[in-house]
């Protein structure tokens, strides 16, 4: 019933590091399969995300030998020189592992705290083992329960609520100048990687129509495509600028790409309906003087800072709540494992006094050949009963014991005094 964990994430290892020991599908099925194949865990989930791998499981030996066993298989399979990767590593084992899970099922371990994408990494990885037979009652209601803190979390408090990127803080700008996007339009200057959040977040609003416009065309039409948007030539820039809602920048150009000048024509064209700017380029995509412009609305990175170091703040002041939730769902998880071990200690320790019964019994009555069969059944009846009552039932009563930790350790010590452990090897 043991659980043990070890993995890399952004506070551990540089991204060189895990992005070589990155699980693909492919290797997590992988390792999921030779892992138990290999006797070493009964039970295993592993998985990846841009900050993170980790291997979770159900040891089939002990926790301390089966962690060496992981960390020797988790280098070998990604390559790595052993003593680098123990260096980067985090373990985990038994109540440390259901805390970690939660946490960042609730994106609390997360780069960008409160992350929205991390729940659905988690129950996509937890889904693809559970399909491939490679999990078990353990880690079945571990991650059940982690997809649920994960979902309370995010309905209960507001730490995913507010924008916390310089792209998504825009978009959130915008949506609340124009309401709904599903009548507005937008151009992006610039394929990197903000100008693709900004494409991402505003399809995800049902904004009507995304242009897109890049000095390297082959980029604009890349991103594009992926997201149904259309492509505007770098050369018609001043053309475009008469059609668009809002225009957000990001681009890396020593000079301003918009100067008053070309704004101002844009807005004659335009009859001074209202433009939305945001520039969230470094150093400045928009000339400043352009926001003076009547009906232009200019917004800078500086200005989204702000905005993005509140919201920071007020997600920040949501984690007491956060974890409150998620210590709650511990306790549950905790009261589960207990009952799961004593059912297993009651199971072990009947079938061994039981055995230990007949044994006894045969050799005592071995010489007593009056004794009628009828009798020899009532005999061990009673056996039962007194072993039951004098045992068994003073065992049964952990199961009502308030502190985990004292119960856990009362089970250990319940397998030693009976020679259960001996029993298994």
């Amino acid at each position: 019933m043991e659980i043990v964990l070890l993995g890399v994430n952004h506070r551990t290892a540089p991204v060189e590091l895990r992005e070589r020991v990155a699980f693909s599908p492919e290797k997590a099925r992988r390792a999921a399969a030779e892992l138990r194949s290999r006797g070493v865990l009964a039970e295993t989930v592993a998985f990846s995300t841009c900050n993170r791998s980790e291997l979770y499981g159900v040891p089939s030996d002990s926790p301390a030998e089966t962690m060496a066993e992981l960390e020797r298989y988790f280098a070998a399979l990604h390559e790595l020189d052993p003593q680098i990767l123990s260096q980067n590593l985090y373990r985990h084992h038994d109540a440390g592992v259901v805390r970690h899970v939660f946490r960042v099922a609730a994106g609390l371990d997360s780069m960008l705290l409160g992350e929205a994408e991390i729940l659905g990494q988690v129950r996509d990885a937890y889904q693809s083992a559970y399909e491939i037979g490679a999990t078990g009652p353990v880690l079945n209601r571990m991650f059940q329960a982690a997809l649920e803190v994960g979902k309370r979390v995010r309905t209960e408090t507001e730490i995913g609520t507010r924008p916390v990127s310089v792209a998504f803080a825009g978009v959130k700008l915008a949506e609340q100048i124009f309401g709904k996007f599903a009548n507005h339009s937008a151009l992006i200057i610039g394929a990197g990687a903000v100008g693709e959040q900004v494409v991402e977040h505003l399809n995800d609003r049902g904004i009507s129509r995304v242009m897109v416009a890049n000095r390297s065309p082959e980029r604009a039409r890349d991103l594009a495509s992926r997201w149904r948007a259309e492509v505007v030539a770098w050369s018609d820039l001043q053309d475009a600028l008469v059609e668009p809602d809002m225009v957000v920048t990001s681009v890396g150009a020593e000079e301003a790409i918009l100067a008053r000048p070309m704004l101002e024509r844009a807005m004659a064209a335009r009859e001074n309906r209202a433009l939305f700017l945001i520039d969230l380029g470094v150093p400045r995509n928009v000339a400043p003087d352009a926001g003076s412009l009547y009906n232009v609305y200019l917004y800078n990175v500086d200005d989204l800072s702000e905005i993005v170091e509140q919201n920071k703040r007020a997600r920040e002041g949501e984690i007491p709540r956060a974890e409150t939730l998620i210590e709650e769902h511990i306790a549950k998880f905790q009261t589960w494992q207990s009952g799961v071990e004593i059912a297993a200690v009651l199971r072990d320790l009947r079938e061994k006094l039981g055995a230990e019964r007949d044994a006894f019994l045969r050799e005592r009555l071995a010489g007593v050949e009056s004794m009628s069969a009828e009798d020899r059944r009532r005999i061990a009846q009673l056996a039962d009963e007194m072993l039951e009552k004098l045992v068994l039932n003073p065992v049964a009563r952990l199961r009502d014991s308030r502190d985990f930790r004292r119960r856990v350790a009362d089970l250990d010590a319940v397998r030693r005094l009976f020679g259960l452990d001996q029993e298994k090897q």
